[in-house]
């Protein structure tokens, strides 16, 4: 019906995206706020835009035909994209409709000037803003002009730029229509954007206003700089007047016109303070009624304000719920576990539920609130030297929370503590029966969980895995594991500042731990290696893994010369190993055993570059020169003042380290291994969901917390929209960068290093791994695409266990996040590779191929080429 075609923007509110697309709801849902004026106006909606392009058969085929093109083929997507816009823009209005635009401006008249803005379906959501990907009119007169731009408008789904946005962000061509939003032109003497959220910062309680004099066409093209206004409790905390040399303003007849702003005004400001204040006391009328933070564009016209547009504020961090109107200070669960990805619900309320301590989600990533170990002096010290320790930019990023006043509270040191600074004390003997002891005992839970699940099904699985939790952190927190951990980690520590201080030689450490015993990551690689060994002599093998598509190629092995040998391997390293995967702290992720072909690269990449018996001959290396180091570092040490008492004490601290420090690795496998079991029965019971017509498909349990997936399997009824949305919010978190620290006013901080001690345009990290290495840059961001050469040195943005198959191949290391103890550090350190970690944007700051060199020993990378 016509009447669907053309409706009021007073009859809209923001449920009607379908209908009216993002904008036009948002027009819609702004004009219904109390004391929020908007121009009046109608939306020609989506409906229109289907009855009209349903005139030319020849778009579906041109359709086809962008929807094949590759998002990087710039040129292909040039053209089609012009000839798509050319065949709508000749496309005449169908009569009826024509006549209803007409209809709807001669209520509101037909001379009025008018803006005609694109209001697409995907457009102003709260996942994307898709802002600028379409086109806007401004100062249109007459009904043919306002007909030939509503045509433009349609057109302009397909200019190239919204067409490569779609394509990269997965959105179907098809599924995307266009209405078109005619509203009355506004003459403003001043214009610009309100953020109700800091843009920058992501600070929830400071609000940001852009002005400039005219039209915002000069602010939105980059025209002008504009002035700018901070408002905090309504109160203007900062500003910044710009010189206003130019504006945009509207002409009589229509169009509009660049123009030079007179010198004596040019220094003015667009706003006074009040006005700033006054807009953005509309600005948090409008954030509440939205629920979240807005980018709003609005017009000063006659001392009022208009609204013109709002939109959601896409690019801001969520912020964990609290519950309370309290401060809170988070620190990110993700930098610590190397895995900054965010994980699925089914994901992140496992690790809630297995954590030792309380952790909160927020797009889709964990945080610990530390606020409480912040207020107190002595539990601040544990603390911030524990993450100055681990990461120091996130301890920067503490301290400066801390620096400003009030807003941590203070508490005396009787409130709740933390360890110690430096850890828990670890008061075992160096004996090499404790790590057995503790590996036996993680072995024996672990089978006993494997027994024992075995029979539970529906809601009897859900109960036995409650139990189960409790078990898997009462192994977590065994004291004797703990002091294992913490002996590693001291006598690490000790070493360092002892020989740094007695020698003057930095992170001796790093050469007295590799090929240290009982590291399970660092003996993951090897076995890797030992599995190349069987499969480099049978070249039948080699030629059909090179062509290997899927993951149901170990049955297909056997039919080959050599190919049962070849499975039996690989099987046999997947039986250890196999529960392991990049980002396997979501357990949602799949895992080796699941996705096997996830190792055939590497396996490739170690036929390639190494020869038989490399494990054993890299392992006794290790040793051999941990060895040679801790005779050399001992005899230096006795030529000493009092040196006997030092090479004695620094013996026992080496004994301690070697005995302990690779263990740090095994509880992290443990966790793991339960993980699979877990996988595994709870996939089976996504499956007799999906039997009982509960679920659509087995992996959709993955978008339910582990709750609600318990709750699923009791009452066997599900929220069919609830999985729908999940899926659409964790695509759009992977747009957003989690912070190393969050507060509750939205902030997010990254910290930075205070060091002056790095030649200029070096990319400065954390030092975790000794040594200078120089070598090609493989910037590798997916596992699977990684092919390497003997003397690449890794980039990455994080690096977890199931990266050090990779470790063997390299010479050196260079991730974004990661920290001293994290396993990367670990793993480098393992086998003597130079690494610094921590290197902010590293994967977009050097480029795949270049030449740099890592300094692992001082913490920074210089690019060479």
């Amino acid at each position: 019906m016509i009447e669907q075609c053309v409706l009021d923007l007073q009859d809209i509110d923001e449920t009607q995206v379908a209908v009216v697309g993002g904008k036009g709801a948002h027009l819609g849902g702004l004009s219904r706020i109390e004391g929020i004026r908007v121009p009046g106006g109608f939306c020609v909606t989506t409906d229109a835009f289907r009855r009209t392009i349903a005139e030319a058969p020849s778009i579906d085929d041109q359709l086809d035909r962008l929807s094949r093109l590759n998002p990087d083929d710039r040129e292909a997507i040039r053209t089609l994209s012009a000839q798509i816009r050319r065949t709508i823009e000749g496309i005449a209005i169908p009569g009826d409709l024509a006549a209803a635009i007409t209809h709807a401006l001669a209520r509101l008249g037909e001379q009025t000037a008018y803006a005609v803005r694109s209001s697409a379906t995907a457009e102003d959501l709260p996942t994307a803003s898709f802002a600028g990907q379409q086109d806007t009119y401004l100062n249109v007169v007459g009904p043919t002009a306002i007909l030939q731009h509503v045509s433009r408008c349609w057109a302009s789904l397909f200019t190239e730029r919204a067409v490569t946005y779609r394509q990269r962000n997965g959105i179907d061509h098809r599924t995307v229509h266009m209405a078109v939003v005619v509203q009355q032109m506004v003459i403003p003497h001043a214009s610009g954007i309100l953020f109700t959220a800091d843009p920058v910062t992501g600070n929830r309680k400071v609000a940001t206003v852009d002005s400039g004099f005219g039209l915002g066409e000069a602010l939105v093209s980059g025209l002008v700089n504009p002035d700018v206004f901070k408002v905090r409790d309504g109160k203007v905390v900062d500003k910044t007047i710009a010189a206003k040399q130019r504006a945009i303003h509207a002409l009589p007849a229509g169009g509009t016109q660049e123009v030079a702003i007179a010198p004596q005004l040019q220094g003015q400001p667009a706003l006074t303070d009040a006005q700033a204040v006054r807009l953005v006391q509309l600005g948090r009328r409008i954030e509440a009624h939205f629920g979240r933070p807005q980018d709003i564009e609005w017009c000063l016209v006659d001392g009022g304000f208009q609204i013109v547009q709002s939109r959601p504020i896409t690019t801001l961090f969520p912020i964990p719920e609290s519950g309370d109107q309290e401060n809170h200070v988070y620190v990110s669960v993700g930098h610590g576990q190397m895995m900054t990805d965010p994980m699925k619900p089914l994901g992140f309320s496992m690790w809630q539920l297995t954590a030792m301590v309380p952790m909160h989600e927020a797009g889709g990533r964990l945080f610990v609130d530390v606020t409480r170990r912040l207020a107190s002096p002595a539990s601040r010290a544990g603390l911030l030297e524990a993450m100055g320790k681990g990461d120091p930019l996130i301890r920067h990023a503490l301290e400066t929370v801390l620096d400003r006043d009030g807003f941590v509270p203070s508490l005396p040191d009787a409130g709740p503590g933390g360890p110690p600074a430096g850890g828990v004390s670890a008061p075992i003997d160096t004996d090499p029966a404790v790590v057995a002891e503790l590996i036996e005992r993680s072995r024996a839970s672990i089978a006993g969980l494997e027994r024992d699940i075995r029979t539970k099904t529906g809601p009897a699985l859900f109960d036995f895995l409650l139990e189960a939790f409790e078990e898997h952190k009462r192994v977590l927190s065994d004291p004797l594991s703990i002091k294992a951990i913490m002996a590693g980690m001291e006598a690490t520590w000790w070493l360092n500042d002892k020989l740094q201080e007695w020698l003057g030689e930095k992170n001796v450490a790093d050469t007295l731990t590799l090929s240290a015993p009982d590291n399970i990551t660092s003996e993951m690689g090897l076995a890797l290696l030992d599995v190349a060994d069987v499969i480099r002599p049978k070249p039948e093998v080699v030629a059909f893994l090179q062509g290997v598509d899927g993951d149901d190629f170990l049955e297909e092995l056997a039919k080959l010369a050599g190919g049962t040998e070849a499975r039996d391997a690989i099987e046999a390293y997947l039986d250890r190993y196999g529960m392991r995967c990049v980002g396997e702290i979501d357990i949602t992720r799949p895992r080796w055993r699941e996705r096997p072909s996830t190792l055939v690269p590497v396996i490739l990449d170690n036929v390639r570059n190494f020869e038989p018996g490399a494990a054993e001959r890299r392992f006794e290396q290790g040793r051999q020169k941990a060895q040679k180091k801790e005779q050399d570092v001992l005899t230096r040490l006795r030529a000493l003042p009092d040196g006997d008492r030092k090479a004695d004490e620094v013996k026992g601290m080496i004994d301690r380290v070697r005995t302990f420090i690779g263990y740090r690795e095994y509880p992290k496998y443990g966790i793991i291994s339960r993980y699979f079991v877990y996988k595994q029965a709870l996939l089976a019971e996504a499956e007799r969901l999906v039997q009982a017509d509960v679920l659509p498909e087995k992996e959709d349990a993955f978008y339910l917390t582990f709750q609600e997936l318990h709750d699923a399997a009791r009452s066997h009824q599900m929220d069919d929209q609830l999985i729908q949305r999940r899926k659409e919010a964790f695509r759009s978190y992977h747009a957003l960068t989690p912070p190393r620290v969050l507060t509750s006013d939205g902030e997010a901080l990254t910290g930075a290093y205070r060091r002056d001690d790095v030649p200029a345009g070096a990319l400065i990290g954390v030092p975790v791994s000794a040594g200078t290495i120089e070598g090609r840059a493989r910037v590798i961001l997916d596992m699977t695409e990684a092919d390497l050469e003997a003397g690449d040195i890794l980039v990455t943005a994080f690096t977890d266990p199931s990266w050090s198959p990779l470790f063997v191949g390299i010479a050196g290391l260079v991730t974004e996040v990661g920290g001293l103890m994290t396993h990367g550090a670990v793993i480098a350190r393992e086998y003597g590779l130079p690494a610094v970690v921590g290197v902010e944007h590293a994967t977009r700051l050097i480029r795949d191929g270049q030449r740099i060199r890592v300094h692992g020993t001082d913490g920074y990378v210089e690019i060479l080429s």
